[in-house]
Parts: structure tokens; C-alpha cells; sequence
């Protein structure tokens, strides 16, 4: 059976609990505060067939940049993010994109899923969850 595929633009039209999510990723007050305030929007190119995928996300503060394929061990530098490097791998769970990093911080990773036009990201680490939503441009 075939994979959705996730290529698109998205923009960021809800956010919860990024601000608990963001403490336990040891990020600052301030710095937690200004992200939150933030309406990222995420440029993804996904190719089905190989499992390569690239996901931008963008901002007025700050860029990150995430390529990586499908199934495949890689190390993610999360350096924009809070200065950290971890094993990271992206596998398929049923249609969603389920994220796995290893490193520093237990429980860390996040799940995609597309529900017609709206992209979902559930970030996850060390108990503590946070959802943004997106809508395709």
C-alpha cells in the first residue's frame, strides 16, 4: 500500500503547550517566550517512492532545516533548537511520521499526520506534549 505524501507548504494556524514543551527542553524564559509568539510555517519535499523527505520550517527568528529518508538512522544537529545533537530516525506508524531522537533528553520525538488540508505535529520529550497545526497554502 502507498504512503500519503506530505509535500506541500503549511502554515501554522494553532499551537498548545509549547511553552511547558519548550521548559523541559531546558530553552530559557526568554527565548521560550519569543518562540511562542512565533507562526512558523513548514515547506516540506517528499518523495513516496525513495522515502527521502525534507522539512523546513520557517520563521522571522530563526530557520531549521531537516533532511533525512525514511527508515534510515541519522544524526540531527538541533543546534537552532536548544544547542543539542541526537540520534534521530523517522519511520512509518500506519500513515503517520513517527519521530524518534536519542539523546540527552528521554522521550524525545514527534509524530506528522495529514487530516485533509491540515498538517499535525505533536512534539513530544520527557513526559510533556505540544500539538501545532498546520493548513495547507
Amino acid at each position: 500500500m502507498s504512503k500519503p505524501d506530505y509535500s506541500g507548504t503549511f502554515n501554522m494556524v494553532e499551537q498548545t503547550n509549547m511553552d511547558s514543551y519548550l521548559g523541559a527542553l531546558d530553552i530559557n524564559f526568554a527565548l521560550r517566550k519569543i518562540v511562542c509568539l512565533l507562526s512558523p510555517s513548514k515547506e516540506i519535499t517528499h518523495d513516496p517512492a525513495s522515502g527521502d523527505m525534507r522539512i523546513r520550517t520557517l520563521t522571522t527568528f530563526k530557520n531549521f532545516n531537516m533532511e533525512f529518508t525514511i527508515g534510515k538512522e541519522f544524526t540531527e544537529d538541533l543546534g537552532p533548537v536548544d544547542g543539542r545533537t541526537c540520534q534521530t530516525t523517522v519511520s512509518w506508524e500506519g500513515d503517520n511520521l513517527l519521530c524518534v531522537q536519542k539523546g540527552e533528553k528521554e522521550g524525545r520525538g514527534w509524530t506528522h499526520w495529514l487530516e485533509g488540508d491540515k498538517l499535525h505535529l505533536e512534539m513530544r520529550v520527557a513526559g510533556i506534549t505540544a500539538k501545532q497545526v498546520f493548513k495547507k497554502a
